[in-house]
């Protein structure tokens, strides 16, 4: 592995410097780019290119993929300081408040499995195959039932979120 860093370290870096925001991007990029290097290696054929086309090749793709997954990331927000955020007793929180407790009814609502699996994903922090584990259920069950739960939750905060028309009696 030394010998290969030796011989495209360089040709990697100015790759990655190309691509990269910052020189710390770059740095993950080169890193990235070796550790690929190592897992692919094994595809290398001499008969199509040579060790440096695919070195170079594998580096651009590399970079290509780091750079559009920090393009998919939120944005970094500081958040407020603890003395200038808003009183308490202010409207807003009011608002906020009543909108946790219809949150929390409606997650009520679902399934006593679907909510069992959103204590344990949510609550506790565990990954799809930590809680097909601890539960039990298949893997493909566990991710089916909390995809399907998110998205009946967002249902029904959408239909909250619709303008509430009175019905009027037919004439």
């Amino acid at each position: 592995m030394e010998k290969c860093i030796a011989v495209y370290g360089g040709l990697i870096w100015s790759i990655a410097l190309r691509y990269a925001e910052d020189r710390s991007h770059a740095e993950d990029i080169v890193q990235d780019t070796f550790m690929e290097l190592w897992r692919s290696a094994h595809r290398f054929d001499a008969a199509v290119a040579s060790e440096k086309t695919f070195v170079g090749l594998l580096a651009r793709r590399r970079s290509i993929d780091y750079i559009r997954k920090q393009r998919r990331q939120p944005p970094v927000v500081e958040l407020m300081a603890a003395e200038s955020l808003p009183d308490e007793t202010n409207h807003a929180s009011i608002e906020s408040k009543a909108e946790h407790s219809s949150l929390l009814e409606m997650l009520n609502e679902l399934p006593e499995n679907t909510r069992e699996l959103f204590t344990l994903h949510f609550e506790e922090g565990l990954t799809h195959p930590e809680i097909s584990k601890r539960t039990g259920i298949p893997l493909g069950t566990v991710k089916t039932r909390l995809r399907r739960g998110l998205i009946e939750m967002r249902d029904r905060l959408r239909r909250l979120d619709e303008p509430q028309t009175p019905s009027f009696p037919a004439s």
